[in-house]
């Protein structure tokens, strides 16, 4: 069972590096559209939803990253106060009773919302018609890597609740 959450540990630190270098094409994209629009008067009709998809998958690939590293907005200055066993006690609860159903649950919908968009291999209904369905798909990938990093901290969790 510890290999599986130092493997979902290792896969979400992967994905989060290697995600992060969405960034570059993102900047690649605005930059054209900058120059595009504005040096020649001739704006794009792609690079908006190019935008759009490339941050949108930037950013749900990166959630568990951020999750894993503690990026999340959080109640710091209330946690302080209590001692580790206590916070991880709060964290726990706060898991079980907000967390883990919100995000399983986005982790079902966005599933359903993947295949679907599958099924009938969607495309935007703009004039450049790009194919919406593997963004969708990293949407579901993001929130189940979420789901599974939370699982972990749970666990750690309760090994702190273990500690003598």
């Amino acid at each position: 069972m510890n290999s599986i959450f130092k493997g979902i540990n290792a896969l979400n630190e992967q994905v989060g590096y290697w995600t992060s270098f969405l960034v570059l094409p993102l900047i690649v994209v605005v930059s054209w559209e900058v120059m595009m629009r504005y040096a020649f008067d001739a704006p794009t009709i792609w690079a908006f939803e190019m935008t759009m998809f490339l941050y949108g998958t930037h950013y749900m690939l990166g959630l568990a990253y951020a999750y894993k590293h503690d990026g999340h907005v959080c109640i710091d200055v209330v946690l302080a106060r209590f001692s580790p066993k206590k916070q991880a006690g709060i964290r726990i609860f706060s898991h079980f009773i907000m967390f883990l159903p919100v995000i399983g649950l986005f982790s079902i919908a966005s599933i359903i919302y993947a295949h679907t968009s599958w099924t009938v291999l969607e495309h935007n209904s703009t004039s450049w018609s790009p194919a919406l369905y593997p963004f969708k798909t990293f949407m579901a990938i993001g929130f189940v890597m979420l789901f599974l990093q939370g699982i972990v901290k749970v666990i750690e969790d309760v090994r702190i609740l273990r500690q003598p």
